[in-house]
Protein backbone atom coordinates (compact mmCIF):
# COMPACT_ATOMS: atom_id res chain seq x y z
CA UNK A 1 0.00 0.00 0.00
CA UNK A 2 2.76 2.45 0.77
CA UNK A 3 4.74 1.51 -2.34
CA UNK A 4 1.59 2.32 -4.39
CA UNK A 5 1.14 6.16 -2.56
CA UNK A 6 4.99 6.60 -3.46
CA UNK A 7 4.24 5.33 -6.82
CA UNK A 8 1.06 7.89 -6.78
CA UNK A 9 2.63 10.74 -5.46
CA UNK A 10 5.54 10.57 -7.90
CA UNK A 11 3.14 10.61 -10.75
CA UNK A 12 1.24 13.65 -9.40
CA UNK A 13 4.50 15.00 -8.90
CA UNK A 14 5.83 14.46 -12.60
CA UNK A 15 2.27 15.63 -14.23
CA UNK A 16 3.10 18.82 -11.89
CA UNK A 17 5.93 19.67 -12.50
CA UNK A 18 5.95 18.89 -16.70
CA UNK A 19 2.91 21.55 -16.62
CA UNK A 20 4.84 24.01 -14.94
CA UNK A 21 7.67 23.91 -17.23
CA UNK A 22 5.33 23.74 -20.35
CA UNK A 23 3.79 26.85 -19.19
CA UNK A 24 7.98 28.17 -18.79
CA UNK A 25 8.70 27.85 -22.22
CA UNK A 26 8.92 30.07 -25.04
CA UNK A 27 8.55 29.46 -28.44
CA UNK A 28 10.52 33.01 -29.20
CA UNK A 29 13.58 32.98 -31.40
CA UNK A 30 13.10 28.67 -32.34
CA UNK A 31 12.29 29.15 -36.00
CA UNK A 32 14.94 30.76 -38.76
CA UNK A 33 14.62 32.36 -41.62
CA UNK A 34 13.28 35.31 -39.85
CA UNK A 35 13.42 37.50 -42.44
CA UNK A 36 9.60 36.12 -43.98
CA UNK A 37 7.94 37.63 -40.81
CA UNK A 38 9.24 41.15 -41.68
CA UNK A 39 6.13 43.50 -43.42
CA UNK A 40 6.83 43.79 -46.90
CA UNK A 41 4.50 46.65 -48.39
CA UNK A 42 3.78 50.27 -46.96
CA UNK A 43 -0.31 49.00 -47.01
CA UNK A 44 -0.13 45.94 -44.63
CA UNK A 45 2.54 47.83 -42.59
CA UNK A 46 0.18 50.79 -42.13
CA UNK A 47 -2.60 48.70 -41.08
CA UNK A 48 -0.79 46.98 -38.44
CA UNK A 49 -0.28 43.82 -40.83
CA UNK A 50 -4.10 42.73 -40.91
CA UNK A 51 -4.58 42.70 -44.28
CA UNK A 52 -5.14 38.86 -45.42
CA UNK A 53 -9.09 39.77 -45.84
CA UNK A 54 -8.89 42.61 -48.07
CA UNK A 55 -9.34 41.78 -51.89
CA UNK A 56 -7.84 44.57 -53.52
CA UNK A 57 -4.39 43.87 -53.18
CA UNK A 58 -4.00 43.09 -56.67
CA UNK A 59 0.06 41.56 -57.10
CA UNK A 60 0.84 42.38 -53.52
CA UNK A 61 -1.52 39.73 -52.21
CA UNK A 62 1.31 37.04 -53.08
CA UNK A 63 3.12 38.67 -49.58
CA UNK A 64 0.02 38.20 -47.90
CA UNK A 65 -2.52 35.92 -48.70
CA UNK A 66 -2.28 34.35 -52.11
CA UNK A 67 -5.91 34.01 -52.27
CA UNK A 68 -6.96 38.07 -53.05
CA UNK A 69 -4.57 37.62 -56.36
CA UNK A 70 -7.22 36.01 -57.96
CA UNK A 71 -10.03 39.34 -57.00
CA UNK A 72 -7.62 41.53 -59.22
CA UNK A 73 -9.34 43.43 -61.90
CA UNK A 74 -6.15 44.17 -63.41
CA UNK A 75 -4.63 42.08 -66.69
CA UNK A 76 -1.55 43.27 -65.32
CA UNK A 77 0.05 44.30 -62.18
CA UNK A 78 3.27 45.70 -60.52
CA UNK A 79 4.16 46.74 -57.29
CA UNK A 80 8.18 47.85 -55.62
CA UNK A 81 8.59 48.56 -51.65
CA UNK A 82 11.41 49.60 -50.20
CA UNK A 83 12.49 50.28 -46.27
CA UNK A 84 15.63 50.81 -43.94
CA UNK A 85 15.29 48.46 -41.61
CA UNK A 86 17.26 48.45 -38.04
CA UNK A 87 20.76 48.48 -38.70
CA UNK A 88 21.76 50.16 -41.78
CA UNK A 89 19.59 46.77 -43.32
CA UNK A 90 17.86 47.22 -46.16
CA UNK A 91 14.50 45.54 -47.56
CA UNK A 92 13.22 45.07 -51.11
CA UNK A 93 10.45 44.10 -52.33
CA UNK A 94 8.69 43.30 -55.64
CA UNK A 95 5.79 41.43 -57.22
CA UNK A 96 3.87 41.60 -60.57
CA UNK A 97 0.31 39.14 -61.59
CA UNK A 98 -0.94 38.43 -64.88
CA UNK A 99 -4.58 37.78 -65.21
CA UNK A 100 -5.41 35.19 -67.80
CA UNK A 101 -8.07 32.84 -68.51
CA UNK A 102 -6.76 30.24 -66.39
CA UNK A 103 -6.05 32.58 -63.50
CA UNK A 104 -3.80 34.83 -62.56
CA UNK A 105 -0.12 33.97 -62.13
CA UNK A 106 2.25 36.22 -59.62
CA UNK A 107 5.93 36.03 -58.89
CA UNK A 108 6.55 38.14 -55.86
CA UNK A 109 11.36 38.64 -54.73
CA UNK A 110 11.81 39.82 -51.08
CA UNK A 111 15.22 40.66 -50.47
CA UNK A 112 17.01 41.75 -47.11
CA UNK A 113 20.58 42.83 -47.69
CA UNK A 114 23.22 43.67 -44.39
CA UNK A 115 25.60 45.15 -46.36
CA UNK A 116 29.15 44.34 -46.02
CA UNK A 117 30.96 43.89 -42.98
CA UNK A 118 34.71 43.50 -42.00
CA UNK A 119 36.65 40.47 -42.28
CA UNK A 120 38.59 39.73 -38.98
CA UNK A 121 41.25 37.69 -37.13
CA UNK A 122 42.93 37.60 -34.20
CA UNK A 123 45.69 39.67 -34.14
CA UNK A 124 49.08 39.25 -32.70
CA UNK A 125 50.87 41.95 -30.36
CA UNK A 126 48.89 44.67 -29.22
CA UNK A 127 46.52 45.11 -31.95
CA UNK A 128 43.82 42.99 -31.12
CA UNK A 129 42.17 41.54 -34.15
CA UNK A 130 43.45 42.64 -37.65
CA UNK A 131 41.19 43.40 -40.74
CA UNK A 132 41.07 41.42 -44.03
CA UNK A 133 39.01 42.66 -46.55
CA UNK A 134 35.21 42.11 -46.07
CA UNK A 135 32.22 39.85 -46.86
CA UNK A 136 28.34 40.01 -47.68
CA UNK A 137 25.20 38.64 -45.75
CA UNK A 138 21.64 38.97 -47.26
CA UNK A 139 18.26 37.16 -47.31
CA UNK A 140 16.24 36.22 -50.45
CA UNK A 141 12.90 34.98 -51.39
CA UNK A 142 11.47 33.86 -54.64
CA UNK A 143 7.89 32.88 -54.98
CA UNK A 144 5.99 31.95 -57.89
CA UNK A 145 1.91 31.60 -56.94
CA UNK A 146 -1.54 31.27 -58.82
CA UNK A 147 -4.92 32.24 -57.54
CA UNK A 148 -8.55 31.24 -59.16
CA UNK A 149 -12.08 32.58 -58.31
CA UNK A 150 -13.93 29.91 -58.24
CA UNK A 151 -17.03 31.86 -57.88
CA UNK A 152 -17.95 35.79 -57.52
CA UNK A 153 -16.97 35.39 -54.12
CA UNK A 154 -14.54 32.57 -53.22
CA UNK A 155 -10.91 32.78 -54.50
CA UNK A 156 -7.87 29.93 -53.61
CA UNK A 157 -4.42 30.74 -53.75
CA UNK A 158 -0.64 29.28 -53.46
CA UNK A 159 2.81 30.04 -53.77
CA UNK A 160 5.88 27.78 -53.68
CA UNK A 161 9.17 30.11 -52.26
CA UNK A 162 12.47 29.25 -52.52
CA UNK A 163 14.54 30.74 -49.63
CA UNK A 164 18.01 31.36 -48.69
CA UNK A 165 20.12 33.46 -46.42
CA UNK A 166 23.72 33.76 -46.93
CA UNK A 167 26.68 35.19 -44.92
CA UNK A 168 30.05 35.04 -46.35
CA UNK A 169 30.37 31.70 -47.98
CA UNK A 170 27.60 29.82 -45.62
CA UNK A 171 24.07 29.29 -46.81
CA UNK A 172 20.91 27.84 -45.68
CA UNK A 173 18.22 27.12 -48.13
CA UNK A 174 14.42 25.28 -48.33
CA UNK A 175 11.62 25.36 -50.25
CA UNK A 176 8.20 26.60 -49.08
CA UNK A 177 4.50 26.47 -49.82
CA UNK A 178 2.11 29.31 -48.55
CA UNK A 179 -1.47 28.96 -49.43
CA UNK A 180 -4.86 30.96 -48.71
CA UNK A 181 -8.64 31.47 -49.36
CA UNK A 182 -10.66 34.65 -49.48
CA UNK A 183 -15.04 34.06 -48.75
CA UNK A 184 -17.44 37.17 -49.37
CA UNK A 185 -20.03 35.90 -46.80
CA UNK A 186 -22.93 38.03 -48.33
CA UNK A 187 -23.68 39.41 -44.82
CA UNK A 188 -22.76 42.96 -46.15
CA UNK A 189 -19.41 43.59 -47.48
CA UNK A 190 -17.83 41.37 -44.97
CA UNK A 191 -15.17 38.64 -45.86
CA UNK A 192 -13.37 36.41 -43.97
CA UNK A 193 -10.05 34.76 -45.10
CA UNK A 194 -7.34 31.98 -43.41
CA UNK A 195 -3.62 31.96 -44.69
CA UNK A 196 -0.52 29.27 -44.28
CA UNK A 197 2.79 30.77 -44.73
CA UNK A 198 6.23 29.41 -44.88
CA UNK A 199 5.15 25.92 -44.57
CA UNK A 200 7.96 23.38 -44.63
CA UNK A 201 10.29 21.19 -43.68
CA UNK A 202 13.35 21.72 -41.43
CA UNK A 203 16.55 23.17 -43.02
CA UNK A 204 20.05 23.02 -41.94
CA UNK A 205 22.71 26.12 -41.08
CA UNK A 206 26.41 24.23 -41.67
CA UNK A 207 25.47 21.80 -38.77
CA UNK A 208 22.81 23.22 -36.27
CA UNK A 209 19.12 22.07 -37.74
CA UNK A 210 16.11 24.61 -37.80
CA UNK A 211 12.56 24.61 -38.30
CA UNK A 212 10.64 27.06 -40.65
CA UNK A 213 8.65 30.29 -39.36
CA UNK A 214 4.97 28.77 -40.49
CA UNK A 215 2.40 31.58 -40.06
CA UNK A 216 -1.12 30.62 -39.35
CA UNK A 217 -3.68 33.54 -40.52
CA UNK A 218 -7.42 33.84 -39.39
CA UNK A 219 -8.86 37.04 -40.71
CA UNK A 220 -11.62 39.12 -41.29
CA UNK A 221 -12.83 42.73 -43.22
CA UNK A 222 -15.60 44.90 -44.18
CA UNK A 223 -16.78 48.15 -44.62
CA UNK A 224 -18.17 49.86 -41.40
CA UNK A 225 -19.64 52.98 -44.08
CA UNK A 226 -19.58 52.83 -47.47
CA UNK A 227 -18.50 50.47 -50.26
CA UNK A 228 -15.01 49.79 -52.50
CA UNK A 229 -16.59 52.22 -55.11
CA UNK A 230 -18.37 55.01 -52.93
CA UNK A 231 -17.23 58.58 -52.56
CA UNK A 232 -16.37 57.86 -48.76
CA UNK A 233 -15.65 54.16 -46.96
CA UNK A 234 -14.44 53.14 -43.73
CA UNK A 235 -12.90 49.51 -43.88
CA UNK A 236 -11.72 47.76 -40.43
CA UNK A 237 -9.65 44.55 -40.71
CA UNK A 238 -9.12 42.31 -38.16
CA UNK A 239 -6.33 39.27 -37.56
CA UNK A 240 -5.75 36.35 -35.48
CA UNK A 241 -1.98 34.97 -35.75
CA UNK A 242 -0.41 31.42 -34.73
CA UNK A 243 3.15 31.74 -35.45
CA UNK A 244 5.52 28.45 -34.18
CA UNK A 245 8.19 30.98 -32.74
CA UNK A 246 5.90 33.06 -30.81
CA UNK A 247 3.06 33.51 -29.02
CA UNK A 248 -0.76 34.09 -30.56
CA UNK A 249 -0.85 37.71 -31.45
CA UNK A 250 -3.93 39.85 -32.76
CA UNK A 251 -3.58 42.58 -35.47
CA UNK A 252 -6.19 45.37 -36.40
CA UNK A 253 -6.31 48.06 -39.15
CA UNK A 254 -8.95 50.68 -40.43
CA UNK A 255 -8.85 52.33 -43.69
CA UNK A 256 -10.59 55.70 -44.51
CA UNK A 257 -10.79 56.54 -48.51
CA UNK A 258 -12.22 59.36 -50.05
CA UNK A 259 -12.59 58.45 -53.59
CA UNK A 260 -10.22 56.12 -53.26
CA UNK A 261 -7.80 58.73 -53.94
CA UNK A 262 -6.82 59.68 -50.57
CA UNK A 263 -6.63 56.84 -48.55
CA UNK A 264 -5.71 56.62 -44.19
CA UNK A 265 -4.77 53.75 -42.59
CA UNK A 266 -3.82 53.33 -39.27
CA UNK A 267 -3.12 49.97 -37.43
CA UNK A 268 -2.03 48.51 -33.81
CA UNK A 269 -0.58 45.33 -32.39
CA UNK A 270 -1.60 43.22 -29.49
CA UNK A 271 0.99 40.62 -27.57
CA UNK A 272 4.31 41.92 -29.21
CA UNK A 273 7.13 42.36 -27.62
CA UNK A 274 8.14 45.73 -28.80
CA UNK A 275 6.19 46.63 -31.83
CA UNK A 276 2.47 48.64 -31.51
CA UNK A 277 1.22 51.34 -33.74
CA UNK A 278 1.19 52.25 -37.32
CA UNK A 279 -0.26 54.40 -39.40
CA UNK A 280 0.27 55.40 -43.53
CA UNK A 281 -1.38 57.21 -46.40
CA UNK A 282 -1.97 56.18 -50.11
CA UNK A 283 -1.91 58.21 -53.14
CA UNK A 284 -3.95 57.45 -56.16
CA UNK A 285 -4.14 60.29 -58.33
CA UNK A 286 -6.74 58.48 -60.28
CA UNK A 287 -5.22 58.30 -64.32
CA UNK A 288 -5.95 55.87 -66.54
CA UNK A 289 -2.89 53.81 -65.86
CA UNK A 290 -3.83 52.86 -62.06
CA UNK A 291 -0.73 54.35 -60.05
CA UNK A 292 -0.28 54.31 -56.33
CA UNK A 293 1.79 55.17 -54.29
CA UNK A 294 1.60 54.31 -49.94
CA UNK A 295 3.74 55.33 -47.35
CA UNK A 296 3.33 53.82 -43.83
CA UNK A 297 5.21 54.67 -40.03
CA UNK A 298 5.21 51.58 -37.69
CA UNK A 299 6.46 52.13 -34.19
CA UNK A 300 8.96 49.59 -32.71
CA UNK A 301 9.29 50.21 -29.32
CA UNK A 302 13.05 50.77 -28.56
CA UNK A 303 14.39 49.77 -31.91
CA UNK A 304 12.71 53.03 -33.32
CA UNK A 305 10.78 53.10 -36.24
CA UNK A 306 10.45 51.97 -39.49
CA UNK A 307 9.64 54.12 -42.24
CA UNK A 308 8.07 52.35 -45.94
CA UNK A 309 7.65 53.21 -49.39
CA UNK A 310 5.43 51.15 -51.86
CA UNK A 311 4.68 52.17 -55.76
CA UNK A 312 1.61 49.85 -57.45
CA UNK A 313 1.30 49.88 -60.92
CA UNK A 314 -1.68 48.43 -63.18
CA UNK A 315 -3.09 48.10 -66.47
CA UNK A 316 -6.11 46.93 -67.31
Amino acid sequence: MAKSSIKISLLVSLIVSSFIFSQDFKKTATAGFAFLEIPVTARTAALGESSIALSDMNSQGIFTNPSSIGFTELTHSFSASYSSWFADIKHYASSYSFKSDLGVFAVGVVMLDYGSMPRTVAGGGQRVYKILGSFDANSVSLGLGFSKMLTDRFSFGLVAKYVEEKIDVYNANNFLLDGGVLYYTGLGSLRIAASLQNFGTNSKFIADEFKMPIMLRLGAAAELVGQKDSDYRITIIAEALHPTDADERVNIGTEIGWNEMIILRAGYKFFYDEETFSFGVGLNPGLSLPVIADFSFADYGRLGNVLRFTLQLGLY
